[in-house]
């Protein structure tokens, strides 16, 4: 692995072996050559967000692109369980904080979501542009981070839609368990997601489009409603206490995936 990672359209790297020749252009490539400054004879690390990362030797530089050579591959295996933060959105930038902790430490998939009590509202005509901003977070955690897997970017729901959502997952025959952070809760996280386990044991390995999913519900500065509340219960979805502090909207998510992680064996 090199100090240097750069994120290569996606699908570019399945026929990859080493002696290949890539070419890192757009975007990337003019942040590479002019901004990076990465020269010819460096070794950087090229991902497409499939979980394969390409150990590349720079051949040549051009004004907003380089050539490179594979000189290794490393190929990471998908987490057997997925773990999805639902995130509503919060003023300050606090949602985008949240987000890019949750890729460096290891997220699946975030989704936006529109709680009653947000602050931020994303209308008709915000609303393409803030999930672009949500997805350029995501990106730029995962180059920082030097993670392979590109995790999914949601499309954004408001509290009806993510109660239904709920049910459907719940009811999926793949294995799902959502958890709603909230202080109204009786069990702690952890108890919730080792019980869970006790019934749906952790599979050897992923296998695409099977993974059970885990979802992390975190509400916005004015807390969850009691009326979301009881729609998400009543979906399928389990409350449960993170610690006995209040955390910022920035902060719950994040600290929830480790314990999650911790909790799967995946750390």
């Amino acid at each position: 692995m090199s100090n240097q990672c750069f994120f290569l359209a996606p699908g570019e790297l399945k026929d990859a072996h080493v002696g290949a020749e890539l070419r890192l252009d757009g975007p990337e490539g003019h942040h590479a050559v002019t901004v990076k400054r990465v020269r010819a004879g460096e070794t950087i690390d090229l991902v497409d967000g499939s979980g394969v990362r390409a150990i590349a030797e720079v051949t040549a530089t051009h004004k907003a692109a380089l050539d490179a050579t594979v000189r290794g591959l490393e190929i990471e295996a998908l987490p057997p369980v997925a773990i999805t933060l639902v995130q509503a959105l919060a003023k300050g930038d606090r949602d985008l904080q949240a987000v890019e902790s949750a890729v460096e430490l290891g997220i699946d998939a975030v989704r936006p979501w529109q709680s009653d009590r947000a602050i931020v509202r994303w209308n008709d005509a915000k609303a393409a542009k803030a999930l672009a901003k949500w997805e350029g977070t995501v990106l730029a955690a995962l180059k920082q981070s030097r993670r392979t897997f590109l995790p999914e970017v949601r499309q954004m729901l408001n509290s009806a839609e993510l109660a239904r959502d709920i049910a459907g997952r719940i009811s999926d025959p793949a294995p799902a368990l959502v958890i709603v952070l909230h202080e109204a809760g009786t069990e702690s996280l952890a108890a919730i997601v080792a019980g869970w386990l006790e019934t749906n044991p952790v599979p050897a390995s992923a296998e695409s489009g099977t993974r059970p999913e885990i979802q992390l519900v975190v509400g916005p500065e004015g807390g969850i409603s009691d009326a979301e509340l009881a729609k998400f219960t009543a979906a399928g979805a389990k409350v449960a206490l993170l610690g006995n502090h209040v955390l910022r909207a920035s902060t719950a998510g994040p600290a929830a995936l480790v314990l999650t992680r911790h909790l799967l064996g995946q750390l």
